[in-house]
Protein backbone atom coordinates (compact mmCIF):
# COMPACT_ATOMS: atom_id res chain seq x y z
CA UNK A 1 0.00 0.00 0.00
CA UNK A 2 0.89 3.61 -0.24
CA UNK A 3 -0.36 6.50 0.16
CA UNK A 4 0.71 10.60 -1.27
CA UNK A 5 0.55 13.72 1.26
CA UNK A 6 -0.01 16.98 -0.06
CA UNK A 7 1.38 19.62 2.51
CA UNK A 8 -0.51 22.63 1.92
CA UNK A 9 1.70 25.90 1.67
CA UNK A 10 4.15 24.33 3.85
CA UNK A 11 6.41 27.24 4.56
CA UNK A 12 3.59 29.72 5.51
CA UNK A 13 0.87 27.90 7.53
CA UNK A 14 2.95 26.18 10.43
CA UNK A 15 2.24 27.53 13.65
CA UNK A 16 2.93 25.57 16.53
CA UNK A 17 4.87 22.77 15.34
CA UNK A 18 2.19 22.21 13.01
CA UNK A 19 4.50 20.25 10.60
CA UNK A 20 4.90 17.56 13.33
CA UNK A 21 1.79 16.09 12.25
CA UNK A 22 3.25 15.35 9.06
CA UNK A 23 6.16 13.69 10.40
CA UNK A 24 3.88 11.59 12.65
CA UNK A 25 1.76 10.32 9.83
CA UNK A 26 4.67 9.44 7.65
CA UNK A 27 6.45 7.66 10.59
CA UNK A 28 3.42 5.64 11.78
CA UNK A 29 2.89 4.44 7.91
CA UNK A 30 6.32 3.33 7.86
CA UNK A 31 6.29 1.32 10.80
CA UNK A 32 3.74 -0.50 9.19
CA UNK A 33 5.69 -1.28 5.97
CA UNK A 34 3.35 1.53 4.36
CA UNK A 35 5.01 3.72 1.59
CA UNK A 36 4.74 7.56 1.69
CA UNK A 37 5.43 10.36 -0.09
CA UNK A 38 5.14 13.91 0.69
CA UNK A 39 5.15 16.85 -1.41
CA UNK A 40 4.69 20.49 -0.45
CA UNK A 41 2.75 23.15 -2.82
CA UNK A 42 2.80 26.64 -2.02
CA UNK A 43 2.16 29.87 -3.24
CA UNK A 44 2.50 30.40 -7.17
CA UNK A 45 2.86 26.59 -7.61
CA UNK A 46 -0.46 24.50 -9.47
CA UNK A 47 -2.07 22.10 -7.18
CA UNK A 48 -3.55 18.50 -8.75
CA UNK A 49 -5.39 17.22 -6.25
CA UNK A 50 -5.88 13.92 -8.18
CA UNK A 51 -2.56 12.97 -7.24
CA UNK A 52 -2.93 12.58 -3.28
CA UNK A 53 -4.89 10.87 -0.64
CA UNK A 54 -4.25 12.82 1.96
CA UNK A 55 -4.29 17.11 2.35
CA UNK A 56 -2.41 19.03 5.26
CA UNK A 57 -2.65 22.46 6.12
CA UNK A 58 -1.85 23.69 9.04
CA UNK A 59 -2.25 27.16 10.92
CA UNK A 60 -1.47 30.96 10.30
CA UNK A 61 -1.80 34.42 11.53
CA UNK A 62 -4.82 36.51 10.05
CA UNK A 63 -2.40 38.40 7.48
CA UNK A 64 -1.09 35.21 6.61
CA UNK A 65 -4.53 33.76 5.48
CA UNK A 66 -5.17 37.17 3.56
CA UNK A 67 -1.74 36.64 1.48
CA UNK A 68 -3.17 33.33 0.33
CA UNK A 69 -6.47 34.94 -1.30
CA UNK A 70 -5.09 35.44 -4.51
CA UNK A 71 -3.89 32.41 -4.65
CA UNK A 72 -6.45 29.77 -3.64
CA UNK A 73 -8.21 31.85 -6.06
CA UNK A 74 -5.99 31.04 -9.02
CA UNK A 75 -7.09 27.53 -9.00
CA UNK A 76 -6.28 26.08 -5.71
CA UNK A 77 -9.98 26.71 -4.29
CA UNK A 78 -11.42 24.54 -6.96
CA UNK A 79 -9.38 21.90 -6.30
CA UNK A 80 -9.69 21.74 -2.63
CA UNK A 81 -13.64 21.26 -3.15
CA UNK A 82 -13.38 18.88 -5.71
CA UNK A 83 -10.72 17.04 -3.21
CA UNK A 84 -13.29 17.74 -0.44
CA UNK A 85 -16.19 16.47 -2.33
CA UNK A 86 -14.55 13.07 -3.46
CA UNK A 87 -13.96 12.25 -0.58
CA UNK A 88 -10.08 12.19 -0.06
CA UNK A 89 -8.84 13.35 3.60
CA UNK A 90 -7.95 15.97 4.55
CA UNK A 91 -6.70 17.42 7.96
CA UNK A 92 -6.79 20.96 8.47
CA UNK A 93 -5.27 22.90 11.89
CA UNK A 94 -6.69 26.41 12.96
CA UNK A 95 -6.16 28.87 10.21
CA UNK A 96 -6.53 26.04 7.63
CA UNK A 97 -9.23 25.01 9.14
CA UNK A 98 -10.81 28.47 8.77
CA UNK A 99 -9.65 28.62 4.85
CA UNK A 100 -11.78 25.25 4.09
CA UNK A 101 -15.02 27.75 5.19
CA UNK A 102 -17.43 29.99 3.65
CA UNK A 103 -15.48 33.18 5.35
CA UNK A 104 -13.70 35.00 8.38
CA UNK A 105 -15.35 38.74 8.70
CA UNK A 106 -12.75 40.17 11.32
CA UNK A 107 -13.44 42.11 14.20
CA UNK A 108 -13.91 45.25 12.83
CA UNK A 109 -16.12 44.17 9.94
CA UNK A 110 -14.00 42.96 6.98
CA UNK A 111 -14.97 39.71 5.17
CA UNK A 112 -12.48 36.77 3.93
CA UNK A 113 -13.95 35.37 1.63
CA UNK A 114 -12.25 31.79 1.33
CA UNK A 115 -12.40 28.06 -0.14
CA UNK A 116 -16.33 26.77 0.71
CA UNK A 117 -15.23 23.84 0.52
CA UNK A 118 -16.99 23.44 3.76
CA UNK A 119 -20.38 24.64 5.53
CA UNK A 120 -18.40 26.92 8.50
CA UNK A 121 -17.90 30.15 8.58
CA UNK A 122 -15.78 32.25 11.27
CA UNK A 123 -16.23 35.66 12.99
CA UNK A 124 -13.72 37.28 14.67
CA UNK A 125 -13.57 38.51 18.14
CA UNK A 126 -11.32 41.00 20.27
CA UNK A 127 -10.10 38.43 22.60
CA UNK A 128 -8.02 35.46 22.20
CA UNK A 129 -9.22 31.74 22.93
CA UNK A 130 -5.76 30.32 24.36
CA UNK A 131 -4.45 27.41 26.23
CA UNK A 132 -4.00 23.76 26.46
CA UNK A 133 -8.08 22.06 26.45
CA UNK A 134 -9.11 18.95 26.15
CA UNK A 135 -12.40 17.26 23.62
CA UNK A 136 -13.64 13.98 23.14
CA UNK A 137 -14.46 12.81 19.26
CA UNK A 138 -17.60 11.78 18.13
CA UNK A 139 -17.97 7.88 18.03
CA UNK A 140 -17.75 8.49 14.43
CA UNK A 141 -14.48 10.02 14.62
CA UNK A 142 -12.77 7.28 16.46
CA UNK A 143 -14.11 8.71 20.01
CA UNK A 144 -10.48 9.65 21.22
CA UNK A 145 -10.20 11.90 24.32
CA UNK A 146 -7.74 14.70 22.70
CA UNK A 147 -5.61 17.25 24.26
CA UNK A 148 -3.92 19.56 21.93
CA UNK A 149 -3.19 23.73 22.18
CA UNK A 150 -5.38 26.24 20.83
CA UNK A 151 -4.80 29.99 19.88
CA UNK A 152 -7.64 31.87 17.76
CA UNK A 153 -9.65 34.85 18.20
CA UNK A 154 -11.84 33.73 15.60
CA UNK A 155 -15.07 31.74 15.96
CA UNK A 156 -16.21 29.24 14.32
CA UNK A 157 -20.03 28.09 13.58
CA UNK A 158 -20.93 25.08 11.66
CA UNK A 159 -23.92 25.33 8.89
CA UNK A 160 -25.91 22.22 7.72
CA UNK A 161 -24.52 18.97 6.43
CA UNK A 162 -21.21 19.59 8.96
CA UNK A 163 -21.19 17.64 12.10
CA UNK A 164 -18.73 18.92 14.92
CA UNK A 165 -15.64 16.83 15.43
CA UNK A 166 -15.91 16.78 19.27
CA UNK A 167 -17.37 17.88 21.91
CA UNK A 168 -15.50 19.84 24.37
CA UNK A 169 -14.43 18.86 27.81
CA UNK A 170 -12.02 21.89 28.87
CA UNK A 171 -11.16 25.14 26.98
CA UNK A 172 -13.23 27.00 24.19
CA UNK A 173 -13.11 25.00 21.03
CA UNK A 174 -14.81 26.57 17.66
CA UNK A 175 -16.33 29.52 19.81
CA UNK A 176 -16.62 29.05 23.71
CA UNK A 177 -20.64 28.82 23.32
CA UNK A 178 -21.78 25.54 21.99
CA UNK A 179 -18.93 23.22 23.17
CA UNK A 180 -18.44 21.94 20.51
CA UNK A 181 -14.81 21.52 18.82
CA UNK A 182 -13.89 21.15 14.81
CA UNK A 183 -15.57 20.06 12.12
CA UNK A 184 -16.03 16.81 10.42
CA UNK A 185 -17.56 16.86 6.83
CA UNK A 186 -16.93 13.74 4.65
CA UNK A 187 -13.25 12.79 4.85
CA UNK A 188 -12.34 16.25 6.29
CA UNK A 189 -11.11 16.81 9.89
CA UNK A 190 -11.00 20.18 10.74
CA UNK A 191 -9.46 21.25 14.52
CA UNK A 192 -8.39 24.34 16.59
CA UNK A 193 -6.13 21.62 18.03
CA UNK A 194 -2.30 23.22 17.82
CA UNK A 195 0.54 21.54 19.53
CA UNK A 196 1.03 19.47 17.55
CA UNK A 197 -1.99 17.29 17.09
CA UNK A 198 -1.03 13.84 16.03
CA UNK A 199 1.73 13.12 18.39
CA UNK A 200 -0.03 13.40 21.51
CA UNK A 201 -2.94 11.84 20.24
CA UNK A 202 -1.82 8.10 18.33
CA UNK A 203 -5.72 6.81 18.26
CA UNK A 204 -6.91 9.46 16.97
CA UNK A 205 -3.95 9.62 14.33
CA UNK A 206 -4.22 6.08 13.54
CA UNK A 207 -8.28 6.85 12.23
CA UNK A 208 -7.17 9.48 9.93
CA UNK A 209 -5.02 6.91 8.12
CA UNK A 210 -7.15 4.62 8.33
CA UNK A 211 -9.45 6.47 6.86
CA UNK A 212 -7.33 7.47 3.71
CA UNK A 213 -6.49 3.93 3.40
CA UNK A 214 -10.04 2.71 3.10
CA UNK A 215 -10.89 5.47 0.63
CA UNK A 216 -7.95 4.32 -1.57
CA UNK A 217 -7.81 0.41 -1.25
CA UNK A 218 -11.33 -0.22 0.28
CA UNK A 219 -12.40 -2.07 3.42
CA UNK A 220 -9.06 -3.43 5.24
CA UNK A 221 -7.86 -4.80 8.50
CA UNK A 222 -6.98 -2.55 11.15
CA UNK A 223 -3.75 -0.87 11.59
CA UNK A 224 -0.96 -3.45 12.77
CA UNK A 225 -0.62 -1.90 16.74
CA UNK A 226 2.34 -0.04 17.39
CA UNK A 227 4.05 0.87 20.85
CA UNK A 228 2.91 4.02 21.65
CA UNK A 229 3.55 3.71 25.24
CA UNK A 230 5.36 7.29 25.34
CA UNK A 231 2.74 9.31 23.38
CA UNK A 232 -0.04 7.58 25.62
CA UNK A 233 1.73 8.56 28.83
CA UNK A 234 2.00 11.80 27.28
CA UNK A 235 -1.85 12.12 26.72
CA UNK A 236 -2.83 10.84 29.96
CA UNK A 237 -0.38 13.33 31.60
CA UNK A 238 -2.28 16.09 29.60
CA UNK A 239 -5.96 14.90 30.65
CA UNK A 240 -4.95 14.05 34.47
CA UNK A 241 -3.83 18.27 34.49
CA UNK A 242 -6.64 19.23 32.56
CA UNK A 243 -9.36 17.36 34.30
CA UNK A 244 -8.21 19.37 37.47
Amino acid sequence: MELNICHLYPDILNLYGDRGNIITMKRRMEERGIKVNVEGCSIGETLDANRYDIFFIGGGQDFEQEVLLKDLGNGKAAEIRAAVEDEKTFLAICGGYQMLGQYYKTWDGVQLDFTGAINIHTVGSKERMIGNYMFETLPESSGAVVVGFENHSGKTYLGEGVSPLGKMLKGYGNNGEDQTEGARYKNVFGTYSHGSLLPKNPVLCDFILQTALERKYGKIAPLVPLDDTLELNANEYMKQRLSK
